[in-house]
C-alpha cells in the first residue's frame, strides 16, 4: 500500500509542478508532463517501477479521448467527412509506409523488416496531437480536422496492420541486428550498436496494453467465424448505445446519486474497450464508434463531464511514462544515429503531409499544422514494435532503438507546434497575397461566419445591404457558396487580407471570430488604423468585453447575454412574477449591466487579474448591490398592476381569437 501511495505521490507531484510552468511558458501541457516524466526517471529507476507496465495502463486514457471525441460528431457529420477520412487518411498512411519502407531497405534491411518498420512509422500521436490542438483552440480549422480524419484513419489501420505483421515472421532473424549486407553507414552503425543492448536479443517487450489488439479467444476460430463475431461486437456497441443507454440512465437517475452516473460511464467505456479487445479490435476504435453513436442523446454531456477528469488524469500519466521510460543508456552511446533517424522521419512524414496538403486543398498556415502536428510517431508504436518482435518481424536490438525514435519523435512534437506558432503563423500573417483572390468590396465586412457571424450577415443581406465574409473555414465557405453567399477563405486578422477586402473604403466591420485574442487584435488595429469604420464586436464573456473596449471597439455584444435575460425572465415568471414585472425588472438588468460595463472597463486592467484590482473589486460590489436593490425594488412596484398587454389571456379570449381565424379563412 505504502508504495502504492508513494508512487501515486511521485507521479502527482511532478505533474503539478512541471505542467503549469511549461504553460506558463506557453509550452503546453503536453510537453510539460513529458519534462516531468523525464525529471522523474531516475528516482522511479532507484525505486525499480516497472515503467511499461504503467504505460499500457495509461494508454487507456486514448481510449477515453477517443470516446469524448465521439460525442461531439453525429453520425451524419462522421458520414459526410468520409471521402477526406478515406482520402487523406488512406493515402497518408500507404505512402508514408511505403517512403519509410524504401528508406530503410536502402540502409540495409530485409524487405519484411522494412514494411514492418513502415507500418508502425506511419502512425501519428492520437494523444499528444488532438490533446495539443484542443487546447491550443485548433480543432475546428482546416489543418485540425484533416488531423483529425487521419488520426482515425491511422486508429482504424491498425486492425490490418496487426493482422499483417505477423505473415512477416523470419524467425531466423530473432539473433540477428543486422539481416543485410552493406557495411559502413552510420545508420547501420546505429543498428550494429543495437545488437550490444543490455536486452536479450531473444526477449520481447511486454505487449500487453489497453491499445494492444492481439489475440484474442476469436484466434481460434475459422476466419470467417472470426469476422462474424466482429460484425456482432460492432453491431452490439452501436445497438447496445442507442437502445439501453437511455433506460439504464434513467434506472440509475433513480438513486440520486452522483458517483452511480459515474461508475456507469466508466463501465460503459470500459465494457466496451473489453469487448473489442477480446474481438481482436481496436478498444479506441470500439469507443470511438460508441461516442458517435451517443452523440445524440440527452445523456452526452452528463457522460463527457463524468469521463473527461480521468481521460486527463489518465492521459498526462501517459506522456509522463513515455518521459519517464527513455533509456538514456542507449540513448546517448547512440546518440548521433537515433537523433538522425528522428529528425529524418520527421522531415519524410512532413513531406508526404505537404504533398497531400496541396491534394485536398488545406492552405496557409493551416498545411503546415497538418504538416508538422503528425510528424511524430505514435503510441500504437510502442504496441506495434512489441507485437512485431513477438511474432519475430523485427530483431529485439533494432527494436529498442526504434522505441527510442518513437519516444524521441513523440517528445519533439510540442517544440513542432510551437515553431508552427512563433515561424510559421506570423510568416502567414505577413504574407502580401491573400488566400483567396476578393474581387469584391462591400460597405460592410463581417469576419467570421460561425453561428454568430452568420445571424448577423443574413439580417443585413436581408436588410437590402451587401457584405464581403471573410472566414478560415474552407469547408464552412464551400457550404455557403453553394447557397450564394458571398464569401471568402483568409484570416481576417491579417491586415493585408483587409486591405483587400476594402476596409479602407468601408462603413462597418463585423467581428465574430472564435478567437478571443485575435478578435482583440483586429479591433485594435482596425481602430488605430481605420478609426472612421464603425466596429461591432463579439464578446465571449464579460473579460473580453474588457479587453475589446481596451482595444478600441465600443459597440460590443455578449454571444449569449440577450438569451441568458430571456431565460431569466422566464425563470421569474415561471416563480410567479407578473409578466410585465418580469419583463420590467429584465430590461431594468440589462440597462444596469451595461452601465456597470462601461464603467468597470474603465477601470480594468489587462496586466492585473480582475481580483487583484481593488478599484475594481471596489466598484464592482458597489454596482451589485446597487442592482440588487433595484431589482428588489422593482419586483413589488407594480405586484398589483393588471395590464392588458402583459395579462396572459383568458380562455374566452382564446376562443374568441379561433372564431375569428375560422371567419377569417372562410
Amino acid at each position: 500500500m505504502e508504495g502504492f501511495l508513494l508512487l501515486a505521490f511521485i507521479f502527482l507531484i511532478a505533474g503539478v509542478v512541471a505542467v503549469p510552468v511549461a504553460s506558463r511558458l506557453r509550452l503546453g501541457s503536453v510537453l510539460g508532463y513529458l519534462i516531468a516524466g523525464i525529471a522523474i526517471s531516475p528516482l522511479l529507476a532507484a525505486l525499480q517501477v516497472d515503467v511499461i507496465s504503467l504505460q499500457h495502463f495509461a494508454e487507456f486514457g486514448v481510449v477515453m479521448m477517443l470516446f469524448l471525441v465521439g460525442l461531439e460528431l453525429e453520425p451524419r457529420m462522421l458520414w459526410a467527412m468520409k471521402a477526406k477520412l478515406l482520402g487523406l487518411g488512406g493515402l497518408q498512411v500507404g505512402l508514408t509506409a511505403l517512403a519509410v519502407m524504401g528508406v530503410a531497405v536502402v540502409l540495409g534491411q530485409a524487405w519484411s523488416i522494412a514494411l514492418a518498420i513502415g507500418l508502425i512509422f506511419a502512425l501519428s500521436s492520437t494523444a499528444i496531437v488532438l490533446q495539443t490542438l484542443n487546447e491550443k483552440g485548433l480543432m475546428k480549422s482546416d489543418g485540425g480536422q484533416g488531423s483529425f480524419q487521419v488520426l482515425l484513419f491511422q486508429d482504424i489501420a491498425v486492425i490490418p496492420m496487426l493482422a499483417l505483421i505477423p505473415l512477416l515472421a523470419m524467425p531466423e532473424l530473432m539473433g540477428l541486428a543486422d539481416s543485410a549486407g552493406g557495411a559502413g553507414s552510420g545508420h547501420e552503425a546505429v543498428v550494429q550498436a543495437g545488437a550490444t543492448s543490455s536486452h536479450d536479443a531473444g526477449a520481447a517487450p511486454e505487449t500487453t496494453s489497453s491499445h494492444d489488439t492481439g489475440p484474442g479467444f476469436v484466434e481460434s476460430l475459422p476466419g470467417w467465424q472470426r469476422g462474424l463475431v466482429t460484425i456482432a461486437a460492432i453491431a452490439a456497441v452501436v445497438l447496445g448505445g442507442s437502445l439501453l443507454t437511455r433506460p439504464v440512465f434513467r434506472f440509475i437517475a433513480m438513486a440520486k446519486l452522483r458517483e452511480l452516473f459515474t461508475a456507469t460511464a466508466l463501465m460503459m467505456v470500459i465494457g466496451i474497450a473489453l469487448l473489442m479487445s477480446l474481438v481482436g479490435l481496436s478498444p479506441a476504435l470500439g469507443t470511438f464508434l460508441a461516442g458517435v453513436v451517443l452523440a445524440n442523446s440527452e445523456y452526452r454531456h452528463e457522460l463527457e463531464s463524468d469521463i473527461d477528469p480521468f481521460k486527463g488524469l489518465l492521459l498526462g500519466l501517459f506522456f509522463m511514462t513515455v518521459g519517464a521510460g527513455i533509456d538514456f543508456a542507449l540513448l546517448f552511446d547512440n546518440l548521433a544515429g537515433i537523433l538522425a533517424l528522428t529528425l529524418g522521419l520527421i522531415a519524410l512524414k512532413a513531406g508526404v503531409l505537404l504533398a497531400l496538403s496541396f491534394m485536398f486543398r488545406i492552405g496557409g498556415a493551416d498545411r503546415w499544422l497538418f504538416a508538422l502536428g503528425l510528424a511524430q510517431a505514435g503510441e500504437f508504436g510502442f504496441v506495434l514494435l512489441g507485437f512485431s518482435v513477438t511474432n519475430q518481424v523485427i530483431p529485439a536490438p533494432l527494436a529498442d532503438l526504434l522505441l527510442l525514435v518513437v519516444a524521441l519523435s513523440m517528445l519533439l512534437t510540442p517544440a513542432l507546434f510551437i515553431a508552427y506558432e512563433r515561424l510559421i503563423l506570423p510568416r502567414h500573417a505577413g504574407r502580401a497575397e491573400p488566400d483567396d483572390a476578393i474581387d469584391d468590396e462591400a460597405p460592410i465586412i463581417v469576419a467570421g461566419h460561425g453561428r454568430f457571424g452568420g445571424i448577423v450577415n443574413r439580417m443585413l443581406l436581408a436588410g437590402g445591404h451587401k457584405t464581403v465574409v471573410l472566414d478560415v473555414s474552407s469547408a464552412q465557405l464551400e457550404m455557403l457558396r453553394a447557397f450564394d453567399i458571398k464569401v471568402f477563405f483568409g484570416d481576417a486578422s491579417r491586415p493585408d487580407l483587409l486591405h483587400a477586402a476594402g476596409i479602407h473604403a468601408a462603413r462597418m466591420l463585423v467581428v465574430a471570430i472564435d478567437d478571443a485574442e485575435q478578435a482583440v487584435e483586429l479591433v485594435r488595429h482596425v481602430s488605430q488604423t481605420h478609426p472612421e469604420v464603425y466596429i461591432v464586436a463579439r464578446a465571449l464573456n464579460r473579460e473580453h468585453v474588457y479587453q475589446l473596449y481596451a482595444a478600441g471597439a465600443r459597440d460590443i455584444i455578449r454571444d449569449t447575454f440577450d438569451s441568458a435575460v430571456r431565460a431569466g425572465r422566464s425563470a421569474l415568471q415561471a416563480l410567479g412574477t407578473h409578466p410585465y414585472d418580469a419583463e420590467r425588472q429584465a430590461q431594468g438588468f440589462v440597462r444596469n449591466d451595461r452601465r456597470s460595463l462601461q464603467l468597470l472597463a474603465e477601470l480594468y486592467d489587462p496586466d492585473i487579474p480582475a481580483h487583484e484590482n481593488a478599484a475594481y473589486v471596489d466598484r464592482a460590489k458597489g454596482l451589485m448591490a446597487e442592482q440588487e436593490a433595484a431589482m428588489r425594488g422593482g419586483s413589488s412596484a407594480f405586484g398589483t398592476r393588471i395590464d392588458r398587454g402583459w395579462s396572459p389571456p383568458t380562455e374566452r379570449d382564446v376562443q374568441e381569437e379561433a372564431k375569428g381565424a375560422d371567419k377569417a379563412v372562410s
